[in-house]
C-alpha cells in the first residue's frame, strides 16, 4: 500500500530525522493531519526564521509586547498583555502538558512566585526518550522558532529572564539544529543576545540556551534533567520542595515539554477560546501522536483532542496486512509505560487525557502504539521490563531491585520456566514498586506488568501450563 503524499518534501526531509529507518515512510510530511497548527504547512526545509515569519510566527510575542513598557524588571506590565492576561489565556485555552501527565500549563505557570526577587529558571524538557515517542525531535528539526517563541512567551507571563532547553543527546543534529535558530532569533532581537537586553523595544529581557543530555532515559524526569543540567549525576531529587520553589541552582523554576511550548503561539495568537474550540473541554488544541507498530503508516499525526481513535487508526493506514487477515489487538495509548488496552476498549475511546484515563490507561506522551494479533503480550512485555530494569538510575531500592524481579519473572515464563505463582508474584513485586519510589520510573516500570497480566491473563497463564508439561516430560525421559 502507498502512502498518500500530499505536500511537497524536500530532499533533506527525505533523509535526516523524519524518515522511519526500518520502512522509509515520513514520519510528518504526508499530508494526513486534521487542522495541524505545530506542524502547518512544513515541508522539512522551511524551517528558517524567513520561513517561520511568513506563517505568522513571533507574531505572538509581539502581540504580548504591543505598546507600553514595564516600571522595572519584576513589573512587566507590557500594555500589549500582561503576565497575568497571557497566563489567563492559557488557562482558558485548556492546554494541559504534552509531555506526559496533562498538567494544565496556565495553572502551572501560575505557580511560579513573579515577585521573587533573585533569579528564576525556565526549562524546556525536550528529552524525548520514551519508547514509540518521535514527535519533539521533529518540531525542534523542522519548526524550532515555535519552540522558541513559546519560550519567550512563556518567560514573560512568569517573569523569567533566562531560559535553557535540555535536549536528548541521541539527536545531536536536532541539537545543533535548534543552536542554529537560536542564533536566527538573536540576531533578529526575538531573544536577548546579552543579560539585559531588551526584546522588541519592551523593558522584557530574555535569554535562552540549548543544552544537549546523553541520552539517559531518567533525564527525562524533570529534577533528574534539573541534575543533569546542573552537571551532577542524572537522578531524581526528592520532593517536596518542588521545582517552582527550588528548581535550577537551587531558585525558582518551571518545566514543559517541547510540544507544550510549540502550542503557545498559536493559543496567544488566535485566543485561548479559538484554542480550546480546536478541541474539547479541559482538552484544548490539538496533540500530535507518534504512531508506531503494525500500522501501514507509521508516523507523526497532529489532530484535535477529542478525535476518536478509529479515525486516527485510519489516518495511519489501519492494521498492516490488515488484507492478509490481520486484526487489532491491542493498543499502548500513550508510550510504553502507559497500561495497555484491548482493542475492543481501545476503539470505544477517543484520543483525549480524560477518555484515556477513564478507560484505565493515560495519554502520556502521545506515543500510540499499535499491535496486532500476531503478537506475543508476554514477549511484548518482556521487551518493557528489560528496557526499564536497564533505564532505572539505581537510587531507588524497590525500582533498582524490584524492575530486575519483573524482567527476571516475564523471562522465566517466557522462556518456559514460569511457575503457577509467578503471575500473583508479578503483581505483587509491581504493587510494591509503584508509588514507593521518588520518582515515575518505578510506576513506569510497574503499569505495563499489571495491565499486561489485566487484560491478557491466559496468555501468561497458556505459557505456564506448558511450561510444566514440558519439565514432567523431561523428568520421565
Amino acid at each position: 500500500m502507498t502512502a498518500p503524499m500530499n505536500s511537497v518534501i524536500s530532499p533533506e526531509a527525505k533523509n535526516v530525522l523524519s524518515q522511519f529507518a526500518a520502512t522509509g515512510v515520513q514520519s510528518s510530511f504526508h499530508g494526513r493531519h486534521i487542522n495541524p497548527q505545530i506542524m502547518a504547512d512544513l515541508n522539512g526545509s522551511n524551517w528558517l526564521l524567513k520561513d517561520y515569519e511568513a506563517r505568522g510566527g513571533y507574531q505572538a510575542l509581539r502581540k504580548i509586547l504591543a505598546q507600553g513598557d514595564a516600571k522595572s524588571p519584576n513589573d512587566l506590565q507590557v500594555a500589549g498583555m500582561t503576565p497575568d492576561q497571557v497566563i489567563a489565556e492559557v488557562k482558558l485555552g485548556g492546554l494541559r502538558g504534552r509531555g506526559g501527565a496533562g498538567f494544565p500549563t496556565g495553572l502551572k505557570w501560575s505557580f511560579m512566585p513573579r515577585q521573587f526577587p533573585g533569579q528564576k529558571y525556565l526549562v524546556c524538557n525536550s528529552d524525548e526518550g520514551e519508547p514509540g515517542t518521535c514527535k519533539d525531535r521533529d518540531i525542534m528539526h523542522f519548526n524550532p522558532h515555535s519552540v522558541i517563541e513559546g519560550m519567550a512567551i512563556a518567560g514573560y507571563a512568569m517573569g523569567i529572564t533566562v531560559g535553557y532547553n535540555y535536549i536528548h543527546g541521541e539527536i545531536f543534529a536536532t541539537y545543533q539544529r535548534f543552536e542554529e535558530a537560536l542564533e536566527e532569533a538573536r540576531a533578529a532581537g526575538y531573544i536577548s543576545k546579552e543579560m539585559g537586553d531588551k526584546i522588541l523595544g519592551s523593558n522584557f529581557s530574555f535569554q535562552l540556551h540549548a543544552s544537549h543530555g546523553f541520552g539517559a532515559y531518567i533525564c527525562g524526569e524533570e529534577t533528574a534533567l534539573l541534575e543533569s543540567l546542573e552537571g551532577k549525576k542524572g537522578q531524581p531529587r526528592f520532593k517536596p520542595p518542588f521545582p517552582a520553589s527550588f528548581g535550577l541552582y537551587g531558585k525558582p523554576t518551571t518545566i514543559n515539554n517541547t510540544e507544550t511550548f510549540a502550542a503557545v503561539p498559536w493559543l496567544i495568537r488566535h485566543g485561548g477560546q479559538a484554542y480550546l474550540e480546536c478541541g474539547k473541554p479541559n482538552n484544548g488544541g490539538t496533540k500530535i501522536y507518534s504512531v508506531s507498530g503494525d500500522v501501514e503508516w507509521p508516523g507523526n499525526y497532529e489532530v484535535p483532542l477529542g478525535t476518536p481513535f478509529a479515525k486516527l487508526l485510519e489516518l495511519a493506514g489501519g492494521v498492516r496486512g490488515a488484507a492478509q487477515g490481520r486484526t487489532l489487538k491491542a493498543v499502548i495509548p500513550g508510550g510504553s509505560s502507559a497500561p495497555v488496552l484491548p482493542a475492543a476498549i481501545m476503539m470505544e475511546c477517543t484520543m483525549d487525557y480524560d477518555s484515556i484515563a477513564k478507560a484505565g490507561s493515560m495519554l502520556g506522551s502521545g506515543a500510540v502504539i499499535v499491535m496486532d494479533d500476531t503478537r506475543c503480550m508476554v514477549e511484548s512485555l518482556k521487551r518493557l521490563s528489560y528496557f526499564y530494569m536497564h533505564e532505572s538510575c539505581g537510587q531507588c531500592t524497590p525500582c533498582r531491585e524490584g524492575t530486575g524481579w519483573l524482567w527476571r519473572m516475564v523471562d522465566r515464563i517466557h522462556t518456559g520456566k514460569g511457575k503457577a505463582t509467578d503471575l500473583d508474584l508479578l503483581n505483587s513485586v509491581a504493587d510494591n514498586i509503584q508509588g514507593r519510589t521518588i520518582c515515575a520510573l518505578g510506576d513506569a516500570a510497574a503499569m505495563p506488568v499489571r495491565a499486561m497480566i489485566k487484560h491478557f491473563r491466559h496468555e501468561f497463564e497458556a505459557m505456564i501450563p506448558k511450561a510444566t508439561a514440558q519439565n514432567a516430560e523431561r523428568l520421565t525421559t
